[in-house]
């Protein structure tokens, strides 16, 4: 595989390094960060995670690539896109986003996503890229929406892989279509 490096005025959407296992694994371990995401996740569980992102690029090109600040280096979380495996994203990309706490509100994610949206639509031409979040997580919906990505309340589902009885079960879609 190659070095990939995405770069925008800020920040760098890149490989997943060894380096990377620590600040990722204390992210993941932050009730903050994990409570519209699902449940806290090990050293082990998230080193598991960074192995399915680079099996992920490995075969498609793309997946959730770790994000750091330009300036000082700084791992601030992952960015990127996916392929969809499940309704209502089976046969679809998906962006996504996940940051540190202390990073939130700062326009990183945005950017982050802005970036990984044109990418995406240079290199994969798909039609529209999609993005779901828990129905409870007004952050990451808010993002959407300042993204440009349109709610499709038909589309709303149950996560499969969220247990019975999760408040983060219902989810959301959006999706933002190629521009011409």
């Amino acid at each position: 595989m190659t070095d990939f490096a995405l770069e925008t005025p800020r920040l760098v959407l890149r490989d997943w390094r060894e380096g990377d296992l620590d600040p990722f694994a204390a992210m993941c371990a932050d009730p903050r960060v994990m409570a519209t995401l699902g449940p806290l996740l090990s050293r082990e569980e998230t080193a598991a995670l960074i192995g399915r992102l680079v099996a992920i690029a490995q075969v498609n090109g793309y997946t959730q690539w770790a994000l750091e600040r330009r300036d000082d280096g700084r791992f601030l979380g992952w960015c990127g896109l996916n392929p969809g495996t499940f309704w209502p994203l089976e046969g679809r990309i998906e962006v996504g986003w996940r940051l540190i706490a202390d990073c939130w509100g700062q326009g990183y994610a945005r950017e982050a996503a802005q970036a990984a949206l044109v990418w995406g639509f240079e290199r994969l031409a798909p039609d529209a890229i999609w993005a779901i979040t828990a129905q409870a997580n007004r952050r990451s919906r808010g993002l959407m929406e300042r993204l440009g990505m349109v709610r499709h309340p038909e589309l709303d589902f149950d996560h499969p892989k969220v247990p019975d009885g999760s408040p983060l079960k219902p989810h959301v879609a959006y999706s933002i279509a190629r521009r011409p």
